[in-house]
């Protein structure tokens, strides 16, 4: 399997639930921000909720970091909304989600679970120019953190703003970073 790391987020052109309403979706959305892509298997489940919740959680200090969040899953927006109605822990999500029953954008991020027809959770994170920086999948079973998401953020728009830097294992913004260079070989 490739890695998609570095690589422009395919087209696409999907309805979200958002905010109440049906909203249009597409990849020139992306362009001049920052995006988070967090694809998860299908609503009305057992460890989703826990982690869109988590995420709801986090969303404004997303949104302070110029970040935009998408949450994806191959049911249609509509359900998301039944969902959202239904749901304390979904209600509280002021982030579009996007209906994806026919997979594209599943796909085009190389998440789809083809048999079932349902999304791995995959979490990516997409510059201002729609390259994806960060690309984390997991197994259905196991939950994502948003603490550590917001991280990987920062971390990305660091690397972004500068890019004679890295950030090592951990890294919090304010801590020190390193500049690769014959003169650290052996010295970490």
């Amino acid at each position: 399997m490739a890695s998609l790391i570095n690589t422009q987020v395919k087209p696409f052109n999907v309805t979200a639930y958002h905010n109440g309403k049906d909203v249009d979706v597409s990849d020139a959305d992306l362009k001049g921000k920052w995006s988070v892509f967090f694809f998860y298997p299908a609503d009305f489940t057992f460890v989703c909720p826990t982690e869109l919740g988590d995420l709801a959680d986090h969303y404004a200090q997303l949104q302070d970091m110029g970040v935009e969040v998408y949450s994806v899953s191959t049911d249609t927006h509509f359900t998301h909304k039944a969902w959202h109605d239904t749901s304390d822990t979904i209600a509280k999500i002021n982030f579009p989600m996007i209906g994806d029953p026919t997979g594209t954008v599943t796909r085009n991020f190389d998440v789809m679970i083809e048999e079932a027809g349902l999304a791995l959770r995959g979490t990516f994170v997409v510059d201002p120019e729609g390259m994806i920086k960060v690309c984390e999948v997991h197994d259905l079973g196991i939950g994502r953190s948003a603490k550590d998401l917001v991280r990987k953020v920062q971390a990305a728009q660091h690397v972004a703003a500068n890019p004679n830097e890295v950030c090592p294992a951990s890294w919090q913004p304010g801590e020190e970073t390193l500049t690769p260079s014959l003169d650290l070989v052996g010295k970490i």
